[in-house]
């Protein structure tokens, strides 16, 4: 049996796209392995979203020594989208470069090196398929990530995944809930639904469902008991997704809403198709909804032009909006986007300065934001025991991450069941609490 390797860079599509990568290999006799050193096949699946990631990815290729002539090394994913057959320059040693569109094809691509090419690579960005694989071995028994739109329209100036995952192409609303079914019948009970635009879904089918539609509809799937989304795009937000989480109580009542920017003028010059004013009504729609919405973002700082000021009108947005958690970034210059010929760079001195500042200002909206959550009963998914602090870990529905305590301690056998947890304490990452119950077992 031969066997293989794969290591994941990246987003929770990376990890995904790796799920289904595993499961194609492992379908056709592959056995998969810890360490790349004895594998027969070493794959490293890659993101390009922003310059370190991708330098990241050739320093591992780098650093990989190639574990005798006959190993197969791999390049899969965005990056091996964005640079093609350049890859081959760069690392010699590689023998398959395949971009995301392509996964279902690995088994040929595979059998061509097997006859003996050299070099073989998948580009294809074809848009008739959605990169479903026919099976999909998934890393958590609990928790299954799903693929309901690929690609993006959307063109922002510094972003590479038009070039790298092809426009948007939606799943059947039929073919989504079938899959939902079927992992439900396997133990899952939470589904997180993914997309590089995930709300700018449109079933492809006569019924032309919506984000909204489709959302409820898996929520309202038997045994499910926890759904999530990402990423959402601000101009493809509408009201009745936050109409579907108020409806529908599966629905977890955490949206991940990007803005990169507190600017207009910046928004504008990152073609973000929305103004801080547009951003702002769907953050109005989240704090009037029924159920309390913990909101997280994207912030990029220092894109070519930005001033002090309109940094500081970033910093004053996430005292408006006070983020549940923030992913930030210094704008590093991509191939093929608009924003690599723009003028009036920001230092890098000045952009790690201003990303310093970020993160301290949203660790103290962090630490007013979690304070609140103390005396609260919070239903957790228990996720597994931590035997350095001697508490168990698991995510309540907002996606806060909860330590709390058993009576029976790591006996008490938690993992993947739900729990109310009472909140004791608070802190920068996590909530502190005390088991309430008896876990309820899925």
């Amino acid at each position: 049996m031969k066997s293989f390797y794969i290591e994941t860079f990246g987003c929770q599509m990376n990890v995904h796209d790796s799920e289904k990568v595993i499961g194609t290999l492992m379908q056709r006799g592959y056995n998969q392995v810890e360490t790349a050193d004895h594998a027969d096949l070493v794959l490293f699946n890659t993101c390009s979203i922003r310059d370190k990631a991708e330098q990241k990815v050739f320093n591992r290729l780098q650093h990989h020594k190639k574990g005798g002539a006959k190993q197969v090394v791999g390049l899969l994913g965005c990056v091996a989208q964005q640079e093609g057959e350049k890859v081959f320059e760069r690392a010699p040693h590689v023998s398959l470069v395949v971009g995301s569109a392509s996964y279902t094809k690995l088994p040929e691509l595979l059998v061509r090196i097997e006859q003996g090419e050299r070099r073989v690579t998948g580009l294809s960005l074809d848009t008739d398929e959605t990169f479903e694989t026919p099976l999909t071995r998934r890393d958590n028994p609990f928790r299954a990530f799903l693929t309901i739109i690929e690609g993006c329209d959307k063109s922002c100036a510094y972003c590479v995944v038009p070039y790298t995952r092809g426009p948007e192409r939606s799943r059947t609303l039929a073919s989504v809930l079938d899959e939902v079914k079927k992992l439900v019948d396997t133990g899952y009970t939470e589904i997180t639904l993914l997309g590089q635009n995930v709300n700018s879904y449109r079933d492809p089918s006569a019924t032309q469902a919506n984000f909204a539609q489709l959302l409820a509809a898996v929520g309202q799937v038997p045994g499910i008991r926890r759904v999530r989304f990402t990423t959402s795009h601000p101009r493809d937000f509408t009201k009745d997704i936050i109409d579907a989480i108020d409806d529908v109580p599966t629905l977890c009542n955490h949206i991940h809403l990007p803005v990169q920017s507190g600017s207009t003028r910046i928004l504008e010059a990152m073609q973000r198709q929305y103004s801080i004013d547009q951003y702002m009504q769907r953050i109005e729609w989240m704090k009037n909804a029924r159920r309390k919405m913990a909101i997280t973002t994207d912030l990029i700082v220092g894109f070519p032009g930005e001033t002090e000021a309109e940094f500081q009108e970033t910093l004053n947005l996430m005292d408006v909006v006070g983020y549940d958690g923030i992913f930030s970034f210094k704008y590093s210059p991509r191939p093929n986007t608009p924003a690599l010929h723009m003028v009036d760079a920001v230092p890098e001195e000045e952009k790690g300065r201003r990303l310093l500042r970020l993160v301290e200002h949203q660790r103290t909206i962090l630490i007013r934001n979690n304070a609140a959550y103390v005396g609260s009963v919070e239903e957790v998914h228990v996720e597994y025991f931590n035997n350095a602090t001697g508490q168990w870990v698991g995510k309540s529905m907002q996606h806060k991450t909860v330590n709390f305590t058993h009576p029976e301690g790591p006996s008490a056998r938690l993992e993947g069941t739900y729990l109310d947890v009472l909140v004791t304490r608070s802190g920068v990452a996590s909530l502190v609490g005390e088991a309430m119950e008896e876990a309820v077992a899925v």
